[in-house]
């Protein structure tokens, strides 16, 4: 099938080019970064970077191309978001705006009063808040709606009681979306409510939670008597679970995730061509048609890509192929950073970046332990098989 740009396409995907290109900042130009870390880094140097790159990006609405134009964003069609996502990857080039312009900004266009929408919108918009989601709980991951952290009605206020597990990068955050039950005999979807929480406000404690690369990334949260005003409610009371569920003409075709697989190989394939390479992958032959086989991978979760965005392009709603992709694309991460370890063999067990040891800069052996939650994190494997055999399969559930 021919997945070149139509003339449209092409124009708008020059127009990426040359603003990556002019206005890009040379701290994000050779390996990339996070502007979520510069923007509240010690290092003048790295918050200028992020504020560099946010306003560049926001001249043309694109700190959040997806939302409509009259809210700040660009507005752009899913194959124009695809196409930005693209070269953004391509480049390594850093996104803008966290959670708050992915899921939080989106859910307030839709369900948030006028009044939240001129109170958060912006602040999401200038990178002058953070926002980080409070769904997951010790008990409550895949089977979300069994939340049970709680909120009760006093007054105009609610009061919050319970806990958050996997809040990604919470110690960066200012504010919190949070799933809360407020009715505790309803059924589990149900009786759900969605409450903006400031995570300054006193009874929230936000605690680290090391993963086994030593980085920090995710925490727990606890909240304990802490109080939210009820015009912090999004949408109706008791339907939280259906505002916290909603997505605006969203890209949904995971090529983020096949152009950094590919860009792992291809810096594999380049190290392994130096002199350094050689003398540190004593498993290179044995591993040579592995290495192949995650190339032809890589060729395979391009086409899944540009499968999901032409069906949206044509008016269509992903299902079941959007679990077909994240299912392949997080086991694929998995299989390459497994193929890298095995390729550089011993010299994978220093995980110290810095060390004159290191194979690679010990890329491939922090790979392998940050994929691991690949198979988890938003829906694991085994959900996405479960909707990919009922939904698209047709077979009864079990």
């Amino acid at each position: 099938m021919d997945w070149s740009d139509n003339r449209v396409q092409a124009n708008f995907r020059s127009e990426v080019r040359t603003v990556i290109t002019d206005r890009l900042p040379e701290r994000y130009r050779a390996s990339g970064g996070s502007w979520e870390h510069d923007r509240r880094s010690e290092s003048a140097d790295a918050r200028a970077a992020a504020t560099e790159w946010s306003n560049a990006l926001a001249e043309r609405g694109w700190v959040a191309p997806h939302w409509p134009k009259e809210y700040g964003g660009a507005g752009l069609s899913p194959m124009e978001q695809f196409i930005f996502k693209q070269e953004m990857s391509l480049a390594a080039a850093p996104s803008v705006g966290g959670q708050g312009v992915s899921q939080l900004g989106p859910t307030l266009i839709v369900h948030g009063t006028d009044e939240q929408k001129a109170e958060h919108l912006p602040k999401i918009l200038s990178g002058e808040v953070d926002w980080r989601q409070g769904y997951s709980e010790p008990g409550s991951g895949s089977d979300l709606a069994s939340l049970q952290t709680r909120a009760i009605r006093d007054g105009d206020e609610y009061v919050i009681n319970g806990q958050k597990i996997w809040t990604s990068l919470a110690h960066f955050a200012d504010w919190l979306y949070v799933l809360c039950r407020t009715d505790p005999d309803a059924p589990k979807h149900r009786g759900i409510s969605f409450l903006l929480v400031d995570k300054h406000a006193s009874g929230v404690t936000v605690r680290p939670l090391i993963d086994m690369s030593g980085r920090h990334h995710f925490n727990e949260t606890f909240f304990e008597d802490v109080r939210v005003p009820s015009t912090n409610r999004v949408g109706e009371e008791n339907r939280g679970w259906y505002v916290g569920m909603t997505l605006l003409d969203f890209e949904r075709s995971n090529i983020t995730g096949a152009v950094a697989s590919k860009r792992t190989l291809d810096k594999l394939r380049n190290f392994l061509q130096t002199d350094e390479g050689q003398s540190r992958s004593p498993g290179y032959e044995p591993n040579r048609r592995q290495i192949a086989d995650r190339y032809i991978e890589t060729d395979v979760m391009y086409n899944f890509s540009f499968r999901i965005i032409s069906m949206q392009d044509n008016g269509l709603i992903p299902n079941y192929e959007a679990s077909v992709s994240k299912l392949f694309n997080s086991e694929m991460s998995q299989r390459i950073a497994l193929t890298g370890t095995r390729v550089f063999g011993l010299y994978s067990n220093i995980h110290d970046s810095k060390s004159r040891w290191a194979a690679m800069e010990s890329d491939m052996s922090n790979s392998y332990l940050l994929s691991v939650s690949s198979t988890i994190a938003a829906g694991t494997s085994e959900i996405q098989r479960n909707i990919i055999a009922t939904r698209g399969l047709g077979l009864p559930r079990g």
